[in-house]
């Protein structure tokens, strides 16, 4: 479903493609046209076209694109006769459900119909839960992992320590409580509309999860995936084990899967994306090409190169140039 604007009028004005709304009137330019100067990626949904648009009357606007993409949202690029000042930039990003994208002069984003890889974080990022405290909640546990947890976050654990820990708490649970989670595994909105204008341009899609395999494969089904990595749990008489084999999923896994799939399926190292929202994702958004921080914690977010903060995964296509 692609979103049209209410507020925005496109007209002809000596002689040019214009935009207009409330006695201004704005040059359009296509996508690409600048794709080498400093620009100003809006992105927002519908509601939020009013003060959007209230609000593009007081920038120094040389020109527009609209952003047309396989989503329920609205986007815009500007092109800015000069940066904005303090004040300005304070407006934009006071907005409310508007992500925003500056860019560069001369710098380049992947191209969305050009193929592509997609490596995303599972939980709180593909899926709206933590998956290891869903299981233990189902196993009674849930205060304890919690309490592991926190120790995690307080830097006296690190990663495989952490879920190492975390599991053992599980030992003696019912594994049925995989299959339960499965069946009501919450996606983030716009994951699937989002995968789905990514694979119509043949990317490929990719989870490397810190949690479980049971899950991600589920994700992978459901969601026609390439290729999905987690931690495998140890399963005995229809009972958890409280122990993970093989080898772990930690950060740099999830790095190593950037550079690894890219490698195996050719994709250009420009053409490399990476989504998370913890820490832990770093490494792998660094590794990418374009790294987005997801509703994320403030060392990612500052280690990205662009934030979805308010809005959802539907977001992502209108980051990538067209």
């Amino acid at each position: 479903m692609v979103a049209a604007f209410s507020h925005l009028t496109r007209i002809s004005h000596e002689g040019l493609d214009c935009f207009a709304a409330e006695g201004h009137q704005w040059r359009i330019h296509d996508e690409g046209e600048f794709a080498t100067a400093a620009r100003l990626r809006l992105v927002f949904e519908a509601a939020s076209e009013p003060a959007v648009v209230k609000l593009l009357a007081t920038l120094p606007i040389a020109s527009m694109a609209q952003l047309v993409r396989q989503q329920s949202l609205l986007g815009l690029e500007l092109v800015l006769v000069n940066p904005l000042s303090a004040a300005q930039q304070q407006s934009v990003t006071a907005l409310s459900n508007v992500e925003v994208l500056p860019i560069a002069e001369h710098q380049h984003l992947p191209l969305l119909r050009t193929p592509g890889l997609l490596v995303m974080d599972m939980d709180s990022t593909a899926i709206q839960i933590e998956c290891i405290d869903e299981l233990a909640a189902a196993a009674g546990v849930g205060q304890e992992v919690a309490a592991v947890t926190e120790r995690a976050m307080q830097g006296e654990l690190d990663f495989e320590q952490s879920l190492r820990a975390r599991v053992a708490k599980l030992a003696g649970a019912p594994s049925r409580i995989i299959d339960e989670l499965c069946e009501r595994l919450p996606l983030s909105p716009g994951l699937e509309p989002m995968i789905a204008e990514l694979q119509q341009y043949q990317w490929r899609t990719v989870v490397a999860s810190g949690g479980f395999t049971p899950f991600v494969g589920h994700l992978k089904q459901l969601l026609t995936l390439d290729a999905a990595y987690a931690n495998e749990l140890v399963l005995k008489d229809e009972q958890f084990t409280g122990e993970v084999t093989g080898t772990i999923v930690d950060a740099q896994f999830k790095a190593d899967t950037v550079t690894h799939c890219a490698k195996q399926w050719q994709i250009a190292a420009p053409q490399t994306v990476a989504i998370g929202d913890g820490a832990n994702d770093i490494p792998m958004v660094a590794t990418a090409a374009f790294g987005i921080a997801y509703h994320a914690k403030p060392k990612l977010a500052a280690a990205a190169d662009a934030s979805i903060k308010q809005l959802n995964l539907a977001v992502l296509p209108y980051f990538l140039q067209a």
